[in-house]
């Protein structure tokens, strides 16, 4: 009993006197650039998640100032055949067509951490018909994987799964 007291002891001061580990900023949950993982939509009539429009790659990028940006394209996107001109110069109809094919917009984002929703308000958007909108996400983790998906009707059946780079 007495050596077990002289250890109690010893460990007790030795907790004492040593320094408490230095802390480690934490950002926001979301913080941090991520690339697309899978882009599903459940099916309505088997309840099974399929890959959207045969899948879609991008990324998103949250910073820790309350800032994000999203860039979502269609698989292989990069891979187009035609150069563009420069910005100024006429783009050919199949380019334009091509260009359809990417989603992007940024926005200003706030964190509900109680339910697990990120609100984006949009500041600008490659559709016109979505700029200054807001919009919402329920975001959650499996893994290191984070997964957002949309809280309005209209995309509620989809869901975005992406990894940390």
């Amino acid at each position: 009993m007495k050596y077990l007291c002289l250890a109690l002891l010893i460990l007790f001061i030795f907790n004492a006197c040593t320094p408490d580990e230095p802390a480690v900023a934490k950002g926001p949950p979301l913080a941090g650039l991520w690339s697309l993982y899978a882009m599903e939509q459940k099916d309505s009539v088997t309840g099974e998640w399929m890959d959207w429009r045969g899948g879609m790659q991008g990324y998103i990028l949250y910073d820790a100032d309350g800032h994000m940006a999203l860039h979502l394209t269609k698989k292989d996107y990069q891979d187009f055949e035609l150069t563009f001109p420069n910005f100024v110069d006429t783009i050919p109809m199949e380019a334009l067509r091509h260009l359809t094919n990417s989603y992007v917009y940024l926005a200003n984002y706030t964190l509900d951490t109680v339910n697990h929703i990120v609100e984006h308000a949009r500041v600008s958007h490659s559709n016109p018909a979505e700029w200054n909108g807001v919009v919402q996400r329920r975001y959650g983790f499996i893994g290191d994987t984070l997964v957002l998906a949309p809280v309005e009707e209209k995309n509620k059946s989809l869901r975005l799964k992406w990894v940390k780079q």
